[in-house]
């Protein structure tokens, strides 16, 4: 069962309570070179189920002391799981934590690449057990013929149990390229990489993993 709206008025609860009826612009802002930041209880390394799926996601402590996703890692992971080994590589811009790019391989014919730049963001100030967070993102598939644009926007949702899971509400839309406006309604595509829809709910579960001991003998430093 998907959560509750939150009492308070936020602009990111007032999104969610207009779902499914979303259109752009959304009250995102640009986020520059700046990365998303999580409450201090998203660190370390977790086991998500997702709608039949199971996947890692890693979030780390940067040197000024902020957690943040491990993009990369957190990429590779949901790419594989939903896609196997057709996800060749992922890499992100050393000089822009918001920009990615991901190539992939076909069964027959060229490879192609999905080049991903967050381009909205916004998240509300947590609290001790929620956290709200928007990010808007474009989407760029090169590959034969011309490139393919299109906007996909991920709002969710996420609360900390008493027995330390995460669980969380993601809803996500698809908009066509802004080279049609950027005011836009979410539309059906057939070429967003990760089997991005039109609109979609979805609800997770986030279980922490422990670090395996050391095996006797080791050098932990090792």
């Amino acid at each position: 069962m998907a959560m509750a709206a939150p009492a308070w008025a936020t602009p990111l609860a007032d999104r969610a309570g207009a779902w499914p009826s979303w259109t752009l612009p959304a009250p995102l802002e640009r986020p520059g070179s700046s990365d998303l930041t999580y409450p201090s209880w998203f660190e370390g390394t977790w086991q998500v189920r997702s709608d039949g799926l199971t996947y890692p996601v890693r979030f780390t402590r940067t040197g000024a002391g902020e957690v943040v996703g491990d993009r990369t890692f957190n990429a590779k992971a949901i790419g594989a799981a939903l896609l196997g080994d057709t996800l060749q590589t992922v890499a992100n811009d050393p000089a822009n934590p918001n920009r990615q790019i991901a190539t992939f391989k076909t069964p027959s014919g060229p490879a192609f690449s999905l080049e991903s730049t967050v381009v909205g963001r916004r998240q509300e100030p947590p609290s001790p057990t929620s956290f709200e967070a928007d990010e808007l993102a474009l989407q760029v598939l090169h590959g034969p013929g011309d490139p393919r644009v299109s906007r996909v926007e991920t709002l969710s949702r996420y609360e900390l149990q008493a027995d330390g899971q995460i669980t969380a509400d993601q809803w996500q839309a698809t908009y066509p390229s802004p080279a049609y406006g950027l005011a836009a309604q979410p539309t059906g595509t057939d070429h967003v990489v990760l089997s991005l829809q039109k609109l979609d709910l979805e609800e997770l579960e986030l279980n922490k993993l422990r670090p395996r001991p050391p095996q006797p003998g080791s050098d932990p430093a090792n």
